[in-house]
């Protein structure tokens, strides 16, 4: 937290009651804080069950309706360095209602999308604000309870992280199935609507402070860059060739850029990220992890939902309440690995985390068409477990060997690396499990293989299925691979807890 954004905390500090608990007016606040919290998080899930009725809907391949998932989680990685300077300069409560504000209007005109390239321009912008909601919504709440009270705060916040991966799936295949999937992205206004006006109405009014300058070369290169050479590495994986101009351009600009704003990085006086804090092993370890778990996570994410829709035919609410022992899992395991990570370290926690994702994985690489859903809900609740012993404990080892004044610098880097990961694994995952439909089905232009599965006439369903589910299997194996390389940086991961 800066200087200024302490000095904007000084008055709401003072009412704050010195007691441990949480008073009504630090709840009301929290109530404001969660609710786009909420939105923001259950956003990113509820979309995942609605790509393939979007595939369909919109008559796009695989390979561009990802980019309605990739595209926000990028917008998500450009504006999160920018919400510290962006606090200090407009304050922390208009920048909340501003976040909000653009995230409504993205979602509005995500609905009324007429065609993939539209709402991916549009989802984009709603990231842009989406991006923005959280950390100016933590920084709100961390004033208004205190320092005393920050531990009880973090778990008011971790609510909508634990809800969002049980609610978002089953909430998206029922607006999906039963409403429209334009109701996905239109749900969003009401709900925002209702928290601009209370967080007018109920969060303390502040100053802007403006402290330091943005780093606006950097974010001119990290963001294009980014953007530049995640769709040229899927294109020529999409393509299978490396040597056209339409994917050499973009990849090689791309990576020029992120060279650059590397370099600018590592001697800038004040750098939109912080990449010298990656000297100290324990940040280091902890990005690597980050980036491996991620790319394999995430973007394995994608394909459960695309299975149950695609291979076992259910309908996308059916395939949102399959995929909600994940959410389950992570639940029960989540404050166990914040406690333990307290007690032994980050090390030995993530450690079991990933040998328990690795071991789901593994079981998602045999599955057939004909796979028990008994057997998969089982599966994935061990999977759910092993993220919530994984990501929180990743991110802590992070700030072991940090400062107080390096923290706010490691958390919006990592915060940067997940959201980037994230990206990379999708569009990766996306491109696989196309190829993998294409080489068994054919219909290359028809959705990379995907619009060949889904329009399988259902006399010959039944002799095709194993060979598409066979896809995803074979799909699975990649997202396995990067989960067992995570392995080599978690174990360079603090193995003793943090020092007072």
């Amino acid at each position: 937290m800066t200087s200024s954004t302490a000095s904007e905390a000084a008055p709401a500090a003072e009412d704050t009651p010195t007691g441990t608990g949480l008073d009504r007016r630090v709840l009301v606040v929290a109530s404001v804080v969660v609710l786009g919290a909420i939105m923001s998080i259950l956003d990113v899930t509820v979309v995942n069950v609605a790509l393939n009725r979007l595939s369909e809907e919109l008559k796009a391949p695989l390979s561009t309706i990802q980019w309605v998932s990739t595209g926000y989680t990028l917008a998500l990685a450009t504006v999160i360095p920018v919400s510290g300077w962006a606090a200090d300069r407009f304050g922390t409560k208009r920048l909340y209602m501003i976040s909000i504000g653009l995230f409504v209007i993205g979602s509005a005109l995500s609905g009324l999308a007429w065609s993939a390239q539209s709402l991916i321009g549009f989802r984009v912008l709603q990231g842009l604000g989406g991006g923005m909601i959280m950390p100016a919504g933590m920084t709100i709440l961390t004033q208004a309870a205190g320092p005393k009270r920050v531990g009880q705060v973090m778990s008011v916040v971790g609510i909508p992280m634990l809800l969002g991966p049980i609610c978002g799936p089953i909430l998206g295949g029922y607006l999906v199935d039963d409403v429209s999937w334009r109701w996905i992205f239109y749900i969003n206004v009401p709900i925002g609507a209702i928290t601009l006006m209370l967080a007018w109405r109920i969060l303390a009014r502040d100053k802007p402070q403006p402290t330091k300058r943005l780093d606006l070369p950097g974010l001119l290169l990290l963001s294009p860059g980014l953007a530049l050479l995640i769709y040229g590495l899927a294109t020529g994986a999409e393509k299978r060739a490396f040597d056209s101009a339409k994917v050499l351009i973009p990849t090689l600009l791309g990576a020029v850029l992120v060279v650059g704003f590397v370099a600018r990085a590592l001697t800038a006086e004040s750098p939109l990220i912080d990449l010298r804090l990656l000297k100290r092993r324990s940040v280091a370890s902890s990005a690597g992890t980050m980036v491996l778990f991620g790319c394999a996570f995430f973007g394995a994410m994608l394909l459960l939902p695309f299975y149950y829709q695609v291979v076992r035919h259910q309908s996308a609410l059916h395939a949102g309440l399959l995929l909600a022992p994940q959410g389950f899992g992570a639940m029960v395991t989540m404050p166990i690995g914040g406690k333990l990570t307290d007690r032994i370290g980050p090390g030995r926690v993530v450690l079991v985390g990933l040998i328990l994702i690795i071991g789901a994985m593994t079981v998602f690489t045999q599955i057939t068409d004909a796979t028990s859903y008994y057997f998969l809900g089982g599966t994935l609740f061990v999977m759910g477990t092993g993220m919530g012993m994984t990501m929180m404990p990743t991110m802590s080892a992070a700030f072991q060997s940090l400062t107080h004044d390096e923290v706010p610098r490691a958390s919006t880097m990592m915060n940067i690396i997940q959201q980037v990961a994230g990206s990379i694994g999708v569009a990766t995952i996306s491109v696989v499990l196309g190829n993998a439909l294409a080489s068994r089905l054919g219909g290359g232009g028809k959705g990379g293989g995907l619009g060949a599965a889904q329009h399988v006439p259902p006399a010959m369903f039944k002799q095709i299925a194993p060979r598409i589910a066979e896809a995803f299997a074979q799909t699975y194996w990649v997202a396995l691979g990067l989960l067992v390389a995570a392995i080599i940086p978690a174990l360079l991961l603090p193995h003793n807890k943090a020092k007072d």
